[in-house]
């Protein structure tokens, strides 16, 4: 892929201003030389993105894993964006707004569906509170949980938001039902070039599945753990088999139940940590996550590792009479952390974590 055939539409802006190839590549001088650290990824990635070169080394997150290099097509990107495009109803002219860091695909993500699609995109330091600084209204975003937390007093400014990275709990999807805003939870990874599969959570129109569905071009089938296999030939050129386990309502559409790796079976019964967590949520305050530790009668047996210092007595006397749990979804122990292991984005290492625990 020569540069000329890296396509930039004629109506694509960058901070209100609108730039041909050879605009961009002045611009990537000015971030690299003199733009702030989150300016410089800007800057990176755009060179990236005009060099001769066909593919872009691309950073995973490491929430499922150790962080690894991965190569991904700049036709698969900008097919990734057109996809969006056609979900979202996405046209020329369209104003977004990027701030999430570019180091991954997300970040990165935006800036090409700017550039393909032709949007009036604006950008901003990443941060928990993004929009504190916004005053204009925009048709399109895409956050994470914790951005979309800190920015509900001002997230009406948004026509339609996006939010990946980890899942959406309970309590803030309640806090959104109201709000003058269309929310889409998203479900994807690095190597399917950002989301293959959205739900709406809030306003959904009536006779809405509330499940997971496929944007364009995109097929779904699970192996004989019931794991997600995703057929996606226009951004990837093999089917990719992952680690979430789902209940296939179509070849389109699923619901998610949770990760393989993450299954506690105590006494020959299958748990899902991330649905007992969905219930543990309103009542913890501090960061959590629940797991499955050795145990000699259960094999393995359920507890519960909350950040912070905590009344762990109390805190099982809260669990024990919580309505919303079944008997064998209440954790056998609780244990403490001062802080849990974080990958670069923020995502708890679980695995990592547990490994501090003395039990």
């Amino acid at each position: 892929m020569a540069i000329d055939d890296v396509a930039i539409h004629t109506k694509f802006k960058l901070n209100g201003i609108s730039y041909t190839k050879l605009g961009l590549m002045e611009l990537v001088y000015d971030l690299l030389k003199e733009g702030s650290f989150f300016e410089k990824s800007i800057g990176t990635f755009l060179s990236e993105w005009l060099d001769e070169k066909p593919i872009i080394q691309v950073t995973t997150s490491g929430s499922t894993g150790k962080p690894k290099n991965i190569s991904l097509k700049k036709k698969h990107m900008a097919n990734s964006a057109l996809a969006t495009a056609k979900y979202f109803g996405l046209k020329e002219g369209s104003t977004a707004l990027l701030c999430l860091p570019v180091d991954y695909i997300a970040g990165k993500m935006m800036l090409v569906r700017a550039m393909v699609l032709g949007l009036d995109l604006d950008y901003v330091e990443p941060s928990s509170k993004p929009l504190d600084e916004v005053n204009k209204y925009y048709g399109f975003a895409a956050m994470v949980p914790l951005q979309l937390e800190g920015s509900l007093a001002k997230i009406e400014m948004i026509k339609t938001l996006i939010v990946g990275g980890a899942a959406l709990s309970k309590n803030l999807k309640a806090k959104i039902q109201q709000k003058n805003i269309v929310v889409f939870e998203t479900f994807g990874m690095t190597e399917t070039v950002t989301h293959v599969a959205v739900k709406r959570v809030n306003k959904a129109p009536e006779g809405s599945s509330g499940c997971f569905e496929a944007l364009p071009n995109v097929t779904f089938a699970t192996d004989e753990r019931e794991c997600l296999i995703i057929s996606a030939p226009k951004v990837s050129d093999h089917r990719i088999v992952t680690n979430d386990i789902v209940k296939l309502i179509s070849e389109t559409e699923f619901d998610w139940l949770g990760r393989y790796d993450h299954i506690i079976n105590s006494g020959g019964i299958k748990l899902f940590p991330e649905q007992i967590e969905t219930k543990l949520a309103p009542m913890l305050r501090n960061r959590f996550f629940v797991t499955g530790l050795p145990d000699a009668k259960l094999g393995q047996k359920l507890v519960l590792v909350v950040e912070g210092e905590l009344d762990t007595d109390k805190l099982k006397q809260i669990l024990s009479e919580c309505k919303g749990l079944q008997g064998f979804e209440i954790p056998k122990s609780v244990y403490t952390l001062p802080k849990f292991i974080e990958t670069d984005t923020g995502k708890i290492r679980r695995k990592e974590s547990c490994a501090l625990l003395n039990y």
